[in-house]
């Protein structure tokens, strides 16, 4: 028996460099952005607010963040996944707390491991993807 377990971690340098990545991104569009990373176990570890962005944007970018970590699965596909599944569709958003089931939160894969995930909220949610995705360019980089 194994007592303690090691997981792959995000790392705060890490988280910043996807937060400024996206909000690079998204100084390039007319909209406004809040973008929150978290690690493998949902807790904040980046956050910002351009100003101007709304005032749910906050929890919002966080919830998707948190959503994408906890699954390992985009929160499109988690749009999907409930839309697809009867039992599932009623009572998924109103009983599984901070689940987002809506476009703009993205896992964050390093390695083949998952270690967190990004969230953005401002724009309509296909415009939150692309900010989110022009974060994680920052893994490559």
């Amino acid at each position: 028996m194994t007592a303690v377990r090691t997981r792959p971690a995000l790392s705060n340098d890490l988280a910043r460099a996807i937060v400024d990545a996206a909000l690079a991104a998204a100084r390039e569009t007319e909209l406004r952005f809040a973008v929150a990373v978290v690690d493998e176990s949902g807790h904040l570890s980046a956050f910002a607010r351009m100003d101007g962005s709304g005032l749910m944007t906050i929890q919002i970018a966080q919830d998707k963040a948190y959503t994408a970590a906890a699954f390992g699965l985009s929160t499109t596909d988690w749009h999907e996944f409930v839309e697809n599944d009867a039992q599932l569709a009623p009572g998924a958003r109103t009983g599984i707390d901070r689940l987002v089931t809506f476009g703009g939160g993205l896992p964050i894969v390093v390695d083949g491991q998952l270690v967190g995930g990004v969230g953005v909220s401002g724009g309509h949610w296909s415009d939150d993807v692309k900010i989110a995705e022009a974060g994680l360019a920052a893994i490559a980089a």
